[in-house]
């Protein structure tokens, strides 16, 4: 366990991939902070499935949605941020990858791992702080459906034409561990950040890695996890705030979490529309029932354009705001608390 530095920065992390990673990354970077990224390696689909099939490396698209949100500043670096953003529409072999994706690939077979090639990249980029994988094994992200199905790759949960079917639970084929760097970022953090970002296909699968749970568990950083500000068709249909939490604590095991922010605001009527239309709806929280150990923090976080989202600075502020509230009491975990956690590793592991 680490001791704590007195006036220095907070040490936060991020844990998870996608798009909510990218949200939370950048509103800490524009608040001056160094946030390091603990990067979901259970990506299957589009570039970054197809560059790991055919090159064997890990897959570089949640990487790269971090390293793009670390880039030091938001005018000087958009050149750079749509060159790694850009997407190929046609050309053989091209059509459908990043460049980013390309160029983290390029960079893993010159230095011989992913690892290395974020490294490099961060250092050429000059990025606000680190970005980590959270295993360095290659591992499938699998889901038991409701129906006894199961699906193999992040691609077939995320996009499957029926998704009347709801998931059961997802696990890890084969099991991977821990990357040491990411244990080591989250003992030393003073806030670990999960969330936002799709359940079973973004948030949880980190929480599946061997010895995450754990070093979340003997870290001494608050743990917070954000709820989404939408369902998702075939992951959270109904959801409530508090299923979005109670899904977390089931994947937790012996961790806890201290926090959980959850947004208020409404997006305008022709927004929920848009999205009704694509079976997703926004997540209730007024009537919400949560554990009674855990701080929630209720705000207005929501930011529309065309697409609903967690507003980065709005959030990021919310979320440094924790760091200056004293800790909920902990309550002793019952037996029963215990069994249904030990329950939930053991079906995740058959």
């Amino acid at each position: 366990m680490s001791v704590k530095r007195r006036n220095a920065r907070p040490r936060v992390v991020v844990i998870g991939g996608g798009t909510g990673s990218y949200v939370v990354l950048t509103g800490l970077r524009r608040l001056g902070l160094a946030p390091t990224a603990v990067v979901s390696m259970a990506d299957s689909g589009g570039s970054s499935g197809r560059l790991r099939d055919e090159f064997g490396h890990l897959p570089p698209g949640d990487a790269r949605q971090c390293l793009v949100a670390l880039m030091p500043d938001d005018y000087q670096s958009l050149l750079l941020r749509q060159l790694f953003t850009y997407r190929f529409d046609r050309g053989e072999g091209l059509s459908g990858h990043t460049l980013g994706n390309l160029f983290l690939t390029a960079l893993s077979e010159l230095t011989g791992s992913l690892e290395q090639a974020i490294a490099v990249a961060a250092q050429l980029l000059k990025i606000q702080g680190a970005v980590v994988p959270v295993t360095l094994g290659r591992s499938t992200l699998c889901a038991r459906l409701q129906d006894g199905s199961t699906l193999q790759g992040e691609a077939a949960i995320d996009q499957r034409d029926d998704a009347s079917v709801g998931i059961d639970y997802v696990y890890l084929d084969p099991r991977v561990f821990i990357n040491p760097q990411a244990r080591l970022a989250i003992h030393e953090a003073d806030l670990i950040v999960l969330g936002p970002g799709d359940l079973f296909t973004s948030v949880i699968p980190p929480l599946l890695v061997d010895g995450v749970t754990d070093a979340l568990r003997e870290s001494s950083g608050r743990l917070v996890y954000v709820v989404n500000v939408m369902t998702k068709r075939g992951e959270s249909d109904g959801y409530r705030a508090d299923d979005f939490v109670r899904t977390i604590n089931e994947y937790l095991g012996a961790a806890r979490l201290d926090t959980i922010v959850v947004n208020t605001g409404i997006p305008t009527e022709r927004v929920l529309a848009r999205y009704a239309q694509a079976g997703q709806h926004l997540v209730g929280c007024d009537d919400a029932s949560f554990p009674p150990d855990v701080q929630v923090i209720r705000a207005d976080l929501v930011t529309t354009g065309l697409l609903v989202r967690h507003d980065p600075d709005r959030l990021a502020t919310t979320l440094l705001s924790i760091l200056q509230e004293p800790r909920a009491p902990t309550l002793t975990p019952t037996r029963a608390d215990n069994h249904r956690a030990q329950s939930k590793v053991l079906s995740t592991e058959r």
